[in-house]
């Protein structure tokens, strides 16, 4: 079993930053993939980044210039930092990680609110 737990959500003006954390903890030797997922109210759950254990990120195309996702391999923790956020970045962040057999495990998740 893999435990994630999130930080960093919070209210921020948009234009603002915000940095988000996931730490992960017991079998973490079977992560191969990392990233970050969100949820806005009425919305289904989507992918914002993703990062592999051996190197290489992937980004939705609503946030490519903005977000930047990262990896600590020995802490086994990812980070998202969103720049320049927008009110439409307002969701729930949860952060997956996944074995190379395409077990998952999520966070509880974190609320990102940006006012306008």
């Amino acid at each position: 079993q893999v435990q994630l737990v999130e930080s960093g959500g919070g209210l921020v003006q948009a234009g603002g930053s915000l940095k988000l954390s996931c730490a992960a903890s017991g079998s973490t030797f079977r992560i191969a993939t990392m990233g970050w997922y969100r949820q806005a109210p009425g919305k289904e759950r989507e992918l914002v980044a993703t990062i592999r254990r051996g190197g290489g990120s992937n980004y939705a195309d609503s946030v490519k210039g903005r977000f930047t996702i990262s990896r600590d391999n020995a802490k086994i923790t990812i980070y998202l930092q969103m720049d320049s956020l927008k009110p439409e970045d307002t969701a729930v962040y949860y952060c997956k990680m996944s074995t190379n057999t395409n077990i998952d495990f999520w966070g509880q998740g974190t609320q990102v609110t940006v006012s306008s």
